[in-house]
C-alpha cells in the first residue's frame, strides 16, 4: 500500500517498531484511528472492484479500463499537493477532513449509478486530496515535536490504515461480485460515512489538533462555509467532467510523443506550483525567528552545495520509484483482471471474489512490517547493513522477481486455462516483501536527507513520483501493444534492472545525500 504513514502503498506508510501497549497516548489518537480506517476501507473497497466493474459491468475494453484506472489512481496522488497546501493557507486541517469526507461520501454513492461514473471519481479523487494529507499530519498535532509517543502513535494510526485495507476486499468487494456492484460501492460510501461521524462526534478528544489559531470545533456555524467549499468542488468537477468529453478526442488524435509532452507540462506546472509554495512555508514553521530581517530570511532560503547535492541525490532516486510503483500498482489493474479471468476461484465449494487477492498485501504488511523493522536495526549493528538507497534498490529487485512468477502464470494460464490462486497469492507476498523494503525506507530518507528549507517540496515531489506511477500502471500495457514487449516479462526486466542500476549507483548517492558544507 503505497504513500502512507508507517508503511506504504503509491499511499506511502512509514514501517516503525510496534507500539508500546503500557505507552498513554492522546485520546484523540483512537478519533483519527477509526476515521483513517474506515477512509481507507472506503478507498481499497471501491479500488478493488472498480477495474472489474468497468469491464464486466459496464462493457469497457480491457484498454480503456486500465485507461480510467491509470488516470483515477495517479490524480488521487496528486490532488493531496494541493488539499495541504489548501488546509495550511485557508481551511485548517480538520474541516479540510470533513469536506474531503464529504465529497468522498458523494463519490461512493453516485458509484452506484452508472450515468455518473466519472462524476463519482472526480468527486473522490478531490475528496482524497482534501482528505488524506490532513488525516496524516493530523496525527503528528496531537504530540508534542520532542514527545517519544510520536513513534507509536505513527504505528498505531497505520495499523488503522491497514485494518481498512485488509477489510474493503474482502467485505466490499465480496457484496459487489456476489451481490451486485453497486451494494460494494454502497458499502464503501457507508464506511466513508461512519468514518466522517466518529470525527465530528470525537472532536473534543482532539483538543486544538487540527485546528488554525482563531478557529473554533467545527460546528453548526460552518456548516454554511463548508457547504460552500463542497458545492464549489462539486461544481468544479462537474465542469471538468464536461470538459473532458470535449477534450478527449483532441487527446485521442495525438501521438504518444505529444501525450508524452503534455504530461510532462502538467508535472512541470505541478513541481512549479510546489517550488512557489513549499520552500519559504516549510522553513519558517520549522524555524521562527523573531525579529527577522529581510537579508536573514534570503540568507537561510539561499541553496548551497550541500543542499544541491542532497536535491539531485533525491531526485535520481525518484525516478527509479516510479519504476517501482508503476509495477506494484498494476495490482488494481492487470493483476485484478487476472485474478477475475484466468485464476480457478473455486475453493471447497465457494467462489473466491477476485478483489480478495487485494487483502493479502495489507495482511502481510501488518505481520511483517515488525520484522523488517527488527532486521534493519539488527543490520545496522554489523558491517553488511546496506544504506537507504541499497535498500530500495533491493525492493525494486524482488518485485522483479515476483513478476517473474507472475509471467509464469500467464503463459500457463495462455497455455491451460485458469491456474491454481496460488500464483497470485505468491506474487501478492513478493511484492509486499519489496514493498517493505523501498517504501517505509524511501520516506525516511526523503523526511531525514531533506534540507530544512525544502523539506515540503520535496516530499510534495516524492509523492508527485506516485502519481506518474499511477498513471503509467494503467497505460504501460497499451504502450507495450506494438512493442515486441508483453507486460509482465518486461515489468520484471526492467524492475531488476532498475535495481541493479540503483544498486550500483547507491554508494555515490549515498555520499552525495550525505554531503556536508565546508
Amino acid at each position: 500500500m503505497q504513500n502512507q504513514v508507517a508503511t506504504t502503498n503509491q499511499e506511502g506508510q512509514i514501517a516503525f517498531p510496534m507500539p508500546d501497549a503500557s505507552a498513554s497516548h492522546p485520546p484523540g489518537l483512537r478519533v483519527i484511528f477509526f476515521t483513517e480506517m474506515w477512509e481507507r476501507f472506503s478507498y481499497y473497497g471501491m479500488r478493488s472492484l472498480l477495474v472489474l466493474y468497468l469491464v464486466n459491468a459496464l462493457g469497457y475494453q480491457r484498454g480503456d479500463a486500465l485507461a480510467l484506472y491509470g488516470i483515477y489512481t495517479g490524480l488521487v496522488y496528486l490532488t493531496p499537493i494541493y488539499g495541504g497546501a489548501i488546509a495550511d493557507k485557508y481551511l485548517g486541517k480538520r474541516r479540510a477532513l470533513v469536506i474531503g469526507a464529504v465529497l468522498m461520501v458523494l463519490g461512493h454513492f453516485c458509484m452506484a449509478f452508472e450515468p455518473l461514473l466519472h462524476l463519482a471519481l472526480g468527486l473522490l479523487i478531490i475528496g482524497n486530496g482534501f482528505f488524506k494529507p490532513n488525516s496524516t499530519s493530523l496525527v503528528g498535532d496531537l504530540y508534542s515535536v520532542d514527545d517519544p509517543k510520536r513513534t507509536g502513535g505513527y504505528s498505531i494510526f497505520y495499523m488503522g490504515i491497514n485494518l481498512g485495507a485488509f477489510l474493503a476486499p474482502l467485505i466490499a468487494g465480496t457484496l459487489g461480485e456476489t451481490f451486485g456492484w453497486h451494494y460494494g460501492f454502497a458499502c464503501a460510501g457507508i464506511g466513508m460515512t461512519l468514518g466522517v461521524t466518529q470525527l465530528l462526534a470525537g472532536q473534543a478528544k482532539l483538543g486544538r489538533a487540527g485546528l488554525m489559531e482563531d478557529q473554533e470545533p467545527v460546528g453548526k456555524k460552518d456548516i454554511i462555509p463548508l457547504l460552500i467549499w463542497i458545492v464549489l468542488s462539486f461544481i468544479g468537477v462537474i465542469t471538468v467532467v464536461y470538459g473532458w468529453t470535449l477534450v478527449k478526442p483532441l487527446l485521442d488524435g495525438l501521438s504518444s510523443i505529444q501525450r508524452i509532452i503534455l504530461e510532462l507540462l502538467v508535472f512541470g506546472l505541478t513541481l512549479l506550483y510546489l517550488l512557489r509554495s513549499s520552500p519559504q512555508r516549510a522553513h519558517l514553521h520549522d524555524e521562527e525567528v523573531p525579529n527577522t530581517n529581510l537579508e536573514t530570511v534570503q540568507k537561510n532560503l539561499a541553496m548551497t552545495k550541500a543542499d544541491w547535492a542532497k536535491v539531485i541525490g533525491i531526485v535520481i532516486v525518484m525516478v527509479f520509484v516510479i519504476v517501482f510503483w508503476t509495477g506494484f500498482e498494476q495490482a488494481g489493474g492487470t493483476m485484478s483482471l487476472f485474478a477475475d479471468q484466468n485464476t480457478q476461484r473455486e475453493w471447497f465449494g465457494m467462489t473466491i471474489p477476485a478483489s480478495a487477492f487485494q487483502a493479502i498485501n495489507p495482511a502481510l504488511i501488518v505481520i511483517l512490517a515488525p520484522v523488517f523493522s527488527m532486521l534493519w536495526l539488527r543490520l545496522e549493528k554489523t558491517k553488511y547493513a546496506p544504506n537507504d538507497v541499497a535498500k530500495q534498490a533491493l525492493g525494486m529487485m524482488v518485485l522483479g522477481l515476483g513478476f517473474i512468477i507472475m509471467a509464469k502464470a500467464q503463459v500457463l494460464s495462455d497455455q491451460l486455462g485458469k491456474v491454481g490462486p496460488h500464483w497470485l497469492f505468491m506474487v501478492f507476498a513478493v511484492h509486499t516483501l519489496g514493498e517493505l523494503m523501498l517504501s517505509p525506507v524511501g520516506l525516511s530518507m526523503v523526511s531525514r536527507v531533506s534540507p530544512a528549507k525544502l523539506s515540503a517540496l520535496l516530499m510534495g515531489v516524492w509523492m508527485l513520483s506516485s502519481a506518474i506511477a499511477g498513471y503509467l500502471a494503467g497505460s504501460l500495457e497499451a504502450l507495450l501493444k506494438h512493442t515486441d514487449f508483453t507486460l509482465y516479462p518486461f515489468l520484471a526486466t526492467i524492475s531488476i534492472g532498475a535495481g541493479l542500476i540503483l544498486l550500483l549507483l547507491s554508494p555515490y548517492l549515498n555520499q552525495l545525500m550525505q554531503t556536508k558544507e565546508k
